[in-house]
């Protein structure tokens, strides 16, 4: 059984920045990072293919988060600059073991962690 374990959570203010991480218990192939806040769908934030070359960014977070992963480590991490209050939700990382066509889309990963909770103040 795959297990995905987050990390990185945490307060800050509005500007400020936060890496969240996920380690898996083995390789995974395709990664994300999605968030859930209290009244909103679930969001794809972000995704890393198997070899780390492609990724995927929703809109609202395009040119301040960063994906990456270290495949020695399975751990896949999440840069998070620039943050906004409506950043503030709990972020969770998926691992998809098969080709995703669809990356940002929640049906397309049949592995979750718990999450770790991000909160951002004005």
């Amino acid at each position: 059984q795959v297990q995905l374990v987050e990390a990185g959570g945490g307060s800050v203010q509005a500007g400020g920045s936060l890496e969240l991480s996920c380690r898996a218990s083995i390789y995974t192939y395709n990664m994300a990072w999605f968030r859930l806040a209290p009244g909103k769908e679930r969001e794809g934030v972000a995704v890393i293919y198997t070899g780390g070359g492609t990724t995927y960014y929703a809109d609202s977070v395009k040119g301040r988060f960063t994906i990456s992963r270290d495949n020695a480590k399975n751990t896949v991490y999440l840069q998070m600059n620039s943050l906004k209050p409506e950043d503030t939700a709990m972020y969770v990382c998926a691992a998809a073991f098969r080709a995703v066509s669809r990356p940002l889309q929640a049906t397309e990963y049949n592995v979750w962690g718990q999450g770790t909770q991000v909160t951002v103040s004005s």
